[in-house]
């Protein structure tokens, strides 16, 4: 799946303003990462590559997954998967994604979450997505926070700072 990369490049390009932002009757727009998150799994599904045995899947709950039976009431669901349904071996990659504003509790949960899929499961890619004005801020508590996990898998950084902007890898 070498073209995750440039996919989720041209997906986050593809976001516009009023799905980055959600307008409010009567206030400011605010971050709705829900909103977000369903732009972009469509942005990606548009430009997903025909000849690929991946699929990319939204917020797959794996509390009934055979193999997590042992976690009992710890059963992340990452907001994506690249991944090839019913074949464990065919974890390729998951993606957490939050807003700029997020605080330690919220990025310290995204990190264990897909450090938990890179460790347990072999995901060959664990991609950490931050978006908002302030998202390389935010990236950077979130790398200082990641500083006090133990055992924390590769994890890529990436920032999405404004609508119709590709997301950089940092």
């Amino acid at each position: 799946m070498e073209e995750l990369t440039s996919v989720l490049e041209q997906a986050t390009a593809g976001i516009a303003p009023d799905y980055f932002y959600l307008n409010l009757d009567g206030g400011d727009p605010v971050y709705r990462e829900r909103v977000y998150c369903y732009e972009l799994y469509h942005q990606m599904r548009m430009r997903w590559p025909e000849q690929t045995p991946f699929y990319l899947n939204g917020e797959v709950d794996k509390a009934r997954h055979p193999k997590m039976i042992d976690l009992r009431d710890r059963f992340p669901k990452p907001d994506l998967l690249v991944h090839r349904p019913g074949y464990m071996e065919g974890n390729f990659a998951v993606i957490e994604v939050k807003c700029e504003r997020a605080d330690k509790a919220g990025l310290a949960k995204d990190l264990e979450t897909l450090s938990f899929f890179v460790n347990e499961f072999g995901y060959q890619r664990a991609v950490y997505l931050i978006y908002g004005d302030g998202a390389k801020a935010t990236l950077a508590r979130a790398q200082e926070v990641a500083q006090g996990i133990a055992g924390l898998g590769a994890i890529e950084y990436w920032a999405h700072e404004a609508p119709y902007a590709a997301a950089l890898r940092l």
